[in-house]
């Protein structure tokens, strides 16, 4: 644990000339504004930077803006992608006078939960390991207007660039739903990810491996150690911040959004969770896949929810072009050993108890990452705390079930506007605790609302293909 002297001698160390204090926005973005060093004051940590909140979507009204940036010490590093020597550290939001934790604050909201949980009395700390997958691209080029729309991304391992001019072309395109996992010269990214994992490993990341993902076209996957519920939030910040200053160092760009190709992979973030308490593991034991009953009761409470959970970990339009069958999504609301047709696995990897943990496949890494786990999180206790069994497992491969079979198991939500619906009829176990408010869930429902009403009032381009002609 860092504390605020420690902070200031990191600073002085490091001769930082400039602290950035950033925080995470309601949707997943991490924002920013600067100081000058001599602001950095064992104080400041306490008493928070003043800012205006009015400008922050989804936050404060112009009437009452005014809003304190709370940084954690723990968060503490030099910034390798600032020319001059910056200092950054992370902040939870709190309220001007009361220092309270603002109520639409994604960190503050994780923190919460994390005090839920201990309130429990169940477990004191939930861990989790997301695995968020993405795309590295050459280009990307996107417009919307009222008599028109397009976009076009591309890269040199593209399975459409076989024909392309390169002078010479060398060929070594990755073809469709096989980029894993080749070596180079047919994975080109190699070098890149690596730059990216040893720029991680300097800032204090536990990277476990990084490899090319299953599509085409720079698909990758890059994995951090497991932590603490509000830990994993600042890595997972820390770690899209550093795939794409990486990537824009060697002139490409990196993304992740969920579907950005047709025809391929999309990009989840399989999230691994279990619950512990007092240092011991509390999933292991002696049920099926070698898990305990209360895993058992934690997977029940993530099925029963998994359909309102997708209103949150699955939060944009283009998250449901890949919830789509065939691409390996896991569309399908079961659980199994193994089984990564199913929604729910159970890594059977290792025997070890601390090892023992669920997988839940269905969210992206459009999601954010604190309110993901929290809701993942609040889920799997009122499975526990109600002992809402999860049914008999699915070991069979779900794709190719016969359609009698198949209609027996539920899906995820087809679409955004079902999923947000489901959130309105099933939010209470996210209450709990406060944790989550209705004030926050109501914006978030009306903002999301606002982007899929966005899209579906638009013309498609490739409507024009099927339908100009009628």
């Amino acid at each position: 644990m860092s504390t605020p002297k420690q902070v200031i001698e990191l600073a002085q160390k490091k001769e930082a000339k400039m602290v950035d204090v950033k925080f995470v926005d309601t949707f997943g973005t991490w924002q920013h504004f600067s100081v000058p060093i001599r602001e950095l004051t064992e104080e400041v940590f306490a008493d928070g930077f003043g800012f205006d909140g009015s400008s922050i979507r989804g936050w404060k009204s112009i009437e009452a803006s005014d809003m304190l940036a709370m940084p954690d010490p723990n968060t503490a590093f030099i910034d390798p992608f600032c020319e001059v020597p910056t200092l950054s550290l992370t902040c939870t939001i709190a309220e001007t006078g009361t220092k309270e934790l603002y109520n639409r604050d994604p960190r503050g909201i994780a923190r919460r939960g994390e005090q839920y949980l201990e309130s429990t009395g169940i477990a004191d700390q939930a861990v989790f390991g997301p695995e968020a997958e993405f795309f590295i691209f050459d280009n990307i080029q996107y417009d919307h207007k009222t008599n028109g729309t397009f976009y076009s991304v591309d890269s040199e391992e593209g399975a459409w660039n076989t024909g392309r001019d390169e002078s010479p072309n060398l060929g070594n395109k990755i073809r469709y739903k096989e980029g894993y996992f080749p070596v180079a010269p047919t994975d080109q990214q190699q070098d890149i990810r690596t730059e990216m994992v040893l720029v991680m490993e300097e800032l204090g990341m536990h990277i476990e491996r990084q490899h090319h993902e299953v599509a085409t076209a720079g698909q990758a996957e890059i994995d951090f150690r497991f932590d603490t519920l509000v830990k994993t939030g600042d890595n997972m910040m820390l770690f899209k911040y550093c795939v794409k200053n990486v990537a824009r160092r060697h002139g490409k760009t990196a993304t992740f959004m969920p579907k950005p190709l047709f025809g391929d992979n999309g990009s989840g973030m399989h999230t691994h969770m279990s619950l512990w308490k007092k240092g011991k593991p509390l999933f292991a034991g002696k049920e099926y896949a070698g898990l305990s009953q209360m895993a058992l009761w934690y997977i029940g409470g993530v099925l029963k929810h998994a359909k309102a959970l997708c209103g949150i970990c699955n939060p944009t339009t283009n998250s449901y072009k890949r919830l789509v069958p065939g691409y390996e999504a896991p569309v399908n609301l079961a659980y199994s050993a193994r089984n990564r047709s199913a929604a729910i696995r159970i890594p059977t990897f290792s025997e070890n108890p601390k090892a023992k943990r669920i997988e839940y496949r269905p969210p992206d890494p459009a999601s954010n990452i604190y309110l993901t786990c929290t809701a993942l999180m609040m889920a799997g206790l009122d499975g526990v705390l109600n002992k809402i069994e999860p049914g008999e497992p699915m070991d069979k491969n779900i794709y190719e079930l016969p359609p009698e079979e198949l209609k027996k198991i539920p899906n995820v939500p087809g679409s955004l506007g079902e999923a947000l619906d489901e959130l309105e009829k099933d939010h209470e176990f996210l209450l709990k605790g406060d944790v989550f408010t209705k004030d926050f869930l109501e914006m978030w429902v009306s903002h999301k609302r606002k982007e899929h009403d966005a899209l579906r009032l638009r013309p498609h381009p490739y409507e024009f293909f099927l339908y100009y002609d009628v």
